[in-house]
């Protein structure tokens, strides 16, 4: 189960992310955390980047609605979203 906390009407939860993936899509949940899947390098903050990109996109958000929180050079990271519904995050995570 995707762990989560509600705090000032924004979701932040915790994403693991795989860089240099063929494509960048979520998929979904992996030990309490929202599995992402990157095509870019972990290189110069591309692999940010690209994860609040893949995030915006998929939870229908403009990007700056998506902040990484903590864990900027881990694949561990803890994501703020601002404007968003806890089921629209549990959908992304697989969870009904």
């Amino acid at each position: 189960m995707l762990r989560y906390t509600e705090a000032d009407g924004s979701l932040i939860f915790t994403v693991r992310v795989a860089p240099r993936a063929s494509k960048s899509a979520v998929a979904g949940e992996r030990d309490g955390a929202l599995k992402v899947r990157v095509a870019a390098p972990p290189v110069d903050g591309a692999a940010n980047e690209e994860l609040v990109k893949t995030l915006a996109k998929a939870l229908s958000v403009p990007t700056r609605a998506v902040e990484i929180v903590s864990g900027h050079s881990s694949k561990t990271k803890t994501m703020r979203v601002s404007g968003v519904e806890l089921r629209q995050i549990l959908h992304l995570a697989g969870v009904k």
